[in-house]
């Protein structure tokens, strides 16, 4: 049997000092939010639409390209690209985006998890969580987070 591949958006959400994650309903298990790129849609809209859908937020995507080009768009680059096994015969080629936010208030359309929580550092640490979730967390949050006041 082939493989069949799709390609996903994830975005790792920091707030002050916390990234937001959510038990994932299919998964049952903490992940950042993030879903299945649309047609003719590019990466970087796809975080963002996933985003404003399961968490109401809107967010500043990270870009690590400061570069200006004045003849062409630059897209938004993602911080890793991941190829994630969903089953034997299913993979995601997962853009993974980190982003900041202004507020820790949630809003996610209906239907949508409404099990999202905030995580410290510590928190990260402790909960269970797939690794290359917490070392994304992880990394998000050293590179975005700012300490509470």
């Amino acid at each position: 049997m082939e493989i069949t591949r799709h390609f996903t958006s994830t975005v790792l959400i920091v707030h002050r000092s916390r990234v937001l994650l959510h038990l994932h309903k299919k998964f049952g298990s903490l992940l950042p939010v993030g879903g299945h790129v649309e047609r003719d849609e590019l990466p970087e809209e796809a975080a963002l639409r996933e985003v404003k859908e399961e968490t109401g937020l809107s967010v500043q995507l990270y870009n690590p390209d400061p570069t200006l080009f004045p003849d062409v768009r630059l897209l938004v680059r993602p911080v890793h690209m991941l190829l994630i096994p969903i089953n034997p015969y299913h993979q995601h080629i997962d853009f993974i985006y980190y982003a900041t936010t202004e507020t820790e208030q949630i809003d996610p359309q209906f239907e949508e998890s409404n099990q999202l929580h905030w995580y410290t550092h510590e928190e990260i640490l402790a909960a269970p969580m797939p690794e290359n979730v917490r070392i994304l967390a992880l990394e998000a949050l050293a590179l975005l987070g700012k300490p509470s006041s």
